[in-house]
């Protein structure tokens, strides 16, 4: 990966999607000894944080196969 001339670089997309980063969201790095570190900066804006879940579950919609399970079969599979 290389940076360009204002410093920016392509945040690969495997990380951006283990670390929930979507577009528009805010990161932050910070130093430990040598090494980089990228993480979501922490939000303080609640109506922000429901926006961006929202974005995330309508990027999913439809997605999802429950192998012919209906709703209440499916999450009583998840609460056990």
């Amino acid at each position: 990966m290389r940076v360009t001339e204002k410093g920016q670089a392509t945040v690969p997309k495997n990380v951006r999607r283990k670390l929930g980063i979507v577009p528009g969201n805010a990161v932050e790095f910070s130093l430990r000894g040598d090494v980089a570190i990228l993480r979501p900066a922490a939000s303080s804006d609640p109506d922000r944080e429901v926006a961006d879940f929202m974005a995330h579950i309508r990027r999913h919609k439809g997605s999802m196969n429950p192998g012919g399970m209906t709703g209440d079969e499916f999450f009583k599979l998840l609460r056990n």
